[in-house]
């Protein structure tokens, strides 16, 4: 399993400090028991950080022409119709995926095509499944225009109650594919995306979906 590079510099400091603390403590005390206790929490504290950083290698393999793929591993938690007021001020239907502490947590492009806005907004740290935080919590919009320029798509990356870091590597200007990662957001969270009325849902509330091969929807 590869690590994803955003969890590089922090899986290094915590096996120096896991090491420090687990060899200095069978240097110092000498208490075999208590080693082996320490040194297997501390194993297992770091293989939980690893599974979080870790980023499988996936390919879409299906036809991309007029379909929206998941951006993210999780569960869907809305599928409704809302004014979005943002960037299009109408509107838009928003399918949300909800990632806990579990999933995989790097972000891919739902559409291929260019990107038209990519913006940073501070905000609240209220749990990622609550409606407000799309709005309310820190996050990050993304939009993105099809290749032959038909549809617009906005997306969020939204941060939760544990998540204090949201990673956009989208640009302005740029073209964007389908197996390119979007961004990264550390520990649980949430990603919407709002798509305009009238395009056909293909997912269910609750249904688990896997970023970067599950189809939620497509333009009509």
């Amino acid at each position: 399993m590869k690590v994803h590079h955003e969890g590089r510099g922090v899986l290094t400091t915590y096996l120096i400090i896991l090491v420090i603390l687990n060899g200095a403590l069978w240097y110092f005390f000498h208490l075999p028991v208590l080693s082996y206790i320490v040194g297997a929490a501390s194993l297992i504290l770091f293989l939980i950080v690893l599974n979080f950083y870790r980023s499988p290698y996936r390919q879409f393999e299906g036809d991309t022409d007029g379909i929206v793929v998941a951006s993210a591993d999780g569960k869907i938690v809305a599928i409704e119709e809302v004014y979005e007021s943002e960037y299009f001020k109408d509107k838009r239907i928003v399918i949300s995926i909800f990632m806990s502490p579990f999933n995989v947590h790097a972000n891919w492009y739902p559409i291929n095509g260019k990107v038209l806005m990519s913006k940073h907004h501070d905000g609240r740290f209220m749990a990622a499944y609550l409606p407000k935080s799309s709005t309310e919590n820190e996050r990050s919009t993304v939009v993105m225009e099809t290749e032959d320029g038909k549809h617009q798509i906005l997306l969020r990356q939204v941060a939760g109650a544990m998540a204090r870091r949201i990673v956009t590597y989208a640009q302005v200007g740029e073209t964007a594919h389908i197996d390119e990662h979007l961004g990264f957001i550390k520990l649980g969270s949430r990603v919407d995306v709002y798509l305009p009325v009238g395009t056909e849902v293909l997912v269910e509330m609750d249904q688990k979906v896997t970023g970067n091969q599950t189809v939620i929807a497509k333009f009509k």
